[in-house]
This record gives structure tokens, C-alpha cells and sequence, in this order.
């Protein structure tokens, strides 16, 4: 890998980190229609100093969509698969926008910042659907207004065992009473921000939400921090997929719904009243999945990869592979596929290039921080 960034892709969009990226030498590409770091140097050192101490991430492609006004609530009750109106403010819930047929447009992570204001983060390549979707939908409310305000945000996570030691340098916030999926507001070196605690590797850690023109000088008081790390869209991926979490585009599609993904946990058919979806989703949680998504552990040093066949001892196709990579945490190569029910599962291979490479299903996460 050059230790020099490439050229720009002529009609991808930059971050306000992006002067900085390219500072480091990161290589970057164009994802979601952003120039984003797929690493700075080596993905598997990135991947182990999250694990083992912090990494500092540039989320700033993603999509930041406001909700607010006296029928917010409802309109996203109606929305979204998830009952948001109980939620309180200052917590945060997985939630999923769904078509009328059950698919899955987007998983989301909503935020309640006051009674009337949620923000409903979406993932960058969706951020445009959730946007259309949510604006339909909240049409027929006439106390809930729709905004996009992801230009005037930047994202910087902050992800490792040492997260909360490390931003707590920076902020007077109580972090030891922040719990897991909650948001607070307060100053992070002198910057307004919000600051949540929920992230996507499996390790504790804090998602910073600020100002746009303050992501920079935020984001090098953090990295001069001995022990953190930038990383890039490879580690990240690595991380998510050893503790077991979905990626839209992957595992999650519009052809696949909640129950398939074994997350129909988030759906709420009981929440009062009507939303996009629900009787189509009722059906599906009335009907066994054909599939299930497992998890997959190779025995030889092959990784599987997205799209590759999983067959059984017979050399019949029984499933496909939506992730798969070598594990630095675990050293050995992993996957999540899908699997049709039923087969044995004992005696899989996944088809590597024409050739059978055996795998061992386990059951997901591959990995969980003590």
C-alpha cells in the first residue's frame, strides 16, 4: 500500500477531516459518495489498538436527520419499526425503517435530545431514502417537522477500553454515568458536542456529534492522545463483523427482513396503533424464515468472502456468505452467512474459488469485550 493518498474521485464528497486524512497518508476511497480513509497504515494494527487501548474514527458521511415538534413521537412511532414515544430524553435506540413488504431500508440508531426533538442517525449510503421515507411518512402529522442536518455536523468516534479514560481529559461531562445507548450534551476541549455512548466495534466507547467547523481541532486534541489510534473503514469492519453487528448492504438489504436477521426483536407489533410495515411484518413473524444468519468459523486459512457460496458435505448450495475476513482478535478467518433452515449444518464448506473450504457454524457474536 502507497503511504500516499490517491487522487480524488472527481464527484466524491469530503468530511471536514478530509485535509487531515490526507495529512496522515490515508489511503482513501470513495464510500457512500464520500472520499473516507480505508486505513492509515496497517488495518490489523488499527484493528488491535481499538481492542486493546482506543481508535479514533471519522463517521462524518453519515446521515443526521431531525425530527421534532409535538407529534415527533408519533410520526416516528408510525415511521419505524421501533416504539420511540416512551423512549427518555437523553437515551438512544436500535431501531429499522422497513418498507410495506417488511424490507429493511436502513437500520438506524434514533437519538431523544428533548420531549419534542429525536435525531435519527441513518447510514451514509441510505441517508437520502431514510430522508424521502421519514418526510413521506410524517406527512400526515402536522406537528412533526423533517430536517436534514448532516452537512452541519461532523462525527468523530472514539472506540477501546481506554475510551473513557481518554475523553475524560477533555470533558467536564460525568462519562462513568453516561450508560450504553445514551446521549448527553456538554464541551469536549472547549467544543460544544453531543456526546453518546454507543458505537459499531464491539468495544465500549463514545460517538462525538459536533460542529462541522470544529472537527479538526477537535479531532488532533484526541489524536495526541498516546495510545489512540486513527483507523480506517477496513478496521472497522474487522471489529463489527468480530462482534457479530449487521452491515447494511450486507446482512441487511431490502430484500431481507428483521425476522431473517434474527433481530426481530426490534420490531414492536404491539406498540399502539398503525406503521409502515406492520402487517406484513406480523405475517413474517407468524411464518419461520426460510434462512437464519449464522456465524462461521473457517478451519483452514481461507477466508470466506461477501457472495461466496456456503454448500453442504454434498456439494449442494445451502446459503451465502454476506461478510467474511481474516479475524485479528480471534486468528482465524470468520464470515456471517445466511443458511437455509433446515440442513445439517454439521459438514459446511464455504466455496472459495471452486474450491470447498470447511467451516464450523458458531453462534454470533465471534466476539464479546469482558
Amino acid at each position: 500500500m502507497s503511504s500516499t493518498a490517491p487522487s480524488d474521485p472527481g464527484d466524491a464528497r469530503k468530511t471536514p477531516l478530509y485535509d487531515v486524512h490526507r495529512a496522515l497518508g490515508a489511503h482513501l476511497v470513495d464510500f457512500a459518495g464520500y472520499l473516507m480513509p480505508l486505513r492509515y497504515a496497517s488495518e490489523t494494527a488499527e484493528h488491535r489498538a481499538v481492542r486493546s487501548a482506543a481508535g479514533l474514527f471519522d463517521l462524518s458521511h453519515m446521515g443526521e436527520i431531525f425530527v421534532d415538534g409535538p407529534e415527533a413521537a408519533a410520526a416516528l412511532d408510525y415511521a419505524l419499526v421501533g416504539n420511540l414515544s416512551p423512549m427518555a430524553v437523553g437515551k438512544a435506540r436500535y431501531t429499522m425503517i422497513c418498507g410495506v413488504d417488511g424490507g429493511v431500508l436502513d437500520d438506524l440508531i434514533v437519538y431523544r435530545l428533548a420531549e419534542q426533538t429525536f435525531m435519527v442517525v441513518a447510514n451514509a449510503a441510505n441517508a437520502a431514502t431514510v430522508l424521502a421515507a421519514l418526510t413521506e411518512r410524517a406527512a400526515g402529522f402536522a406537528g412533526a417537522r423533517v430536517a436534514d442536518r448532516s452537512g452541519e455536523y461532523a462525527l468523530i468516534a472514539l472506540q477501546g477500553p481506554d475510551a473513557q479514560g481518554i475523553l475524560s481529559r477533555f470533558t467536564a461531562a460525568p462519562l462513568p454515568d453516561l450508560r450504553y445507548y445514551a446521549i448527553m450534551a456538554d464541551e469536549v476541549a472547549g467544543v460544544d458536542a453531543l456526546i453518546a455512548r454507543t458505537g459499531y466495534t464491539g468495544e465500549d466507547g463514545f460517538e462525538l456529534f459536533v460542529s462541522a467547523a470544529d472537527a479538526v481541532p477537535l479531532w488532533n486534541e484526541l489524536a495526541a492522545v498516546e495510545g489512540v489510534t486513527p483507523a480506517g473503514l477496513s478496521a472497522r469492519d474487522t471489529l463489527r463483523l468480530e462482534a457479530g453487528m449487521p452491515l447494511y448492504g450486507n446482512e441487511l438489504t431490502v430484500q431481507t427482513n428483521p425476522y431473517e436477521a434474527g433481530l426481530g426483536r426490534v420490531v414492536k407489533l404491539d406498540k399502539p396503533g398503525d406503521f409502515v410495515g406492520k402487517a406484513t411484518l406480523a405475517a413474517q413473524a407468524q411464518t419461520p424464515p426460510g434462512r437464519r444468519l449464522v456465524g462461521l468459523v473457517a478451519r483452514g486459512r481461507r477466508a470466506p468472502r461477501k457472495g461466496y457460496e456456503v454448500v453442504m458435505s454434498d456439494g449442494t448450495p445451502c446459503g451465502v456468505v454476506t461478510s467474511g475476513a481474516p479475524s485479528p482478535t480471534l486468528g482465524t478467518p470468520i464470515a456471517m452467512a445466511y443458511v437455509d433452515i433446515g440442513v445439517d449444518e454439521d459438514g459446511l464448506a464455504v466455496d472459495v474459488r471452486g474450491r470447498r473450504e470447511p467451516v464450523d457454524v458458531v453462534a454470533l457474536p465471534f466476539y464479546k469485550r469482558s
